[in-house]
C-alpha cells in the first residue's frame, strides 16, 4: 500500500505541470508509481486516469477566461481517441525504444522553439494552410500522438502543444487551453483500453487525481496571469527535461 502523503505530494506536483504548461502528469506519475512497486504497464494506466481527472479543473479555467479552441480540441482529440486505441493493441509489439527515440527529437526541437518564442512571443513561425492543417494534418498528427498514449502513457499535452505551434496562430495560453481539452479525450480513451485490461490501480489514481485536481485548479489560474515569454519559458524547460528524461531511457 502506497502511503497516502506521497499520492498527494505526486499530486499537487501534477497539478502545477498540468495547470501550467497543458502537459500531461506522466512525467510525474510513471516514474513514481513504478519506483514506489507498481509495474510499468500499471504505472501508464494509472497515469491516464490521473489525467482524466486532473484537466478538469484545468480545462474549466481555462475555458473561463476564454482560452479554449473548441474547434481544434475536437479535431485533435478525434485523432488522438482512434490513435490511442490503436496503441493499446500494440503496446506489446511495437519497440518502446523506436517511438521514444522519435520523442527525444522532436521534444529537443520544441524546446528549442519554446525558448526561442519566450523572447517574442509575438513570433511569427511560418505555418501551413488553416484549412490543410485543420482537416488533415492536424488529425493525422493526433492519432501519432494517439498511438503515443497508447503505448507509453503520455496523454499528449505538450505535444498537442506542439502541433499547435507549427500549424495555428493562436496565442500560448490558449495552445494550452486547447491542449488540455484534446488530452481529456485522448486520455480517456487510452484509460479504458488499460482500465478493461486490469491494468492500472484506481485508489493511487484517485488519490493523486482529485489532489491535482485541485492544485491544478489553482496553478491554471496562476498560468492565466502569467506573461506568455514565462509560460514559453517553463514549457521550453519541461521539453528538455522530457527530452533528457527519455534519452537517458533510449540509450
Amino acid at each position: 500500500m502506497i502511503p497516502i502523503w506521497l499520492l498527494i505530494i505526486i499530486g499537487i506536483a501534477v497539478g502545477a505541470l498540468t495547470g501550467i504548461t497543458g502537459s500531461s502528469g506522466v512525467l510525474i506519475v510513471v516514474p513514481a508509481l513504478s519506483y514506489l512497486g507498481l509495474s510499468f504497464q500499471d504505472a501508464i494506466g494509472s497515469s491516464l486516469l490521473v489525467d482524466v481527472i486532473t484537466t478538469l479543473s484545468v480545462i474549466f479555467v481555462y475555458f473561463r477566461h476564454g482560452n479554449v479552441d473548441l474547434k481544434i480540441s475536437l479535431i485533435l482529440g478525434l485523432g488522438a481517441v482512434i490513435g490511442a486505441q490503436v496503441g493499446s493493441a500494440i503496446a506489446f509489439v511495437v519497440p518502446d525504444r523506436a517511438l521514444e527515440s522519435v520523442f527525444v527529437v522532436f521534444t529537443a526541437y520544441m524546446a528549442y522553439v519554446s525558448f526561442k518564442r519566450s523572447r517574442n512571443p509575438k513570433l511569427n513561425i511560418k505555418r501551413l494552410n488553416l484549412r490543410t492543417a485543420s482537416y488533415v494534418i492536424a488529425p493525422t498528427l493526433a492519432f501519432l500522438i494517439g498511438i503515443v498514449t497508447g503505448t507509453l502513457g503520455a496523454s499528449g499535452g505538450i505535444m498537442f502543444i506542439a502541433v499547435m505551434m507549427l500549424l495555428f496562430s493562436i496565442d500560448v495560453k490558449r495552445m494550452i487551453g486547447t491542449a488540455t481539452l484534446a488530452m481529456l479525450f485522448s486520455a480517456i480513451s487510452g484509460a479504458t483500453a488499460y482500465a478493461i485490461s486490469g491494468r492500472s490501480d484506481i485508489i493511487a489514481s484517485v488519490i493523486i487525481g482529485l489532489t491535482a485536481l485541485v492544485s491544478g485548479y489553482y496553478f491554471a489560474r496562476l498560468a492565466n496571469k502569467m506573461r506568455p515569454s514565462y509560460i514559453y519559458i517553463f514549457l521550453g524547460s519541461v521539453f528538455v527535461v522530457t527530452s533528457v528524461s527519455e534519452l537517458f531511457k533510449v540509450i
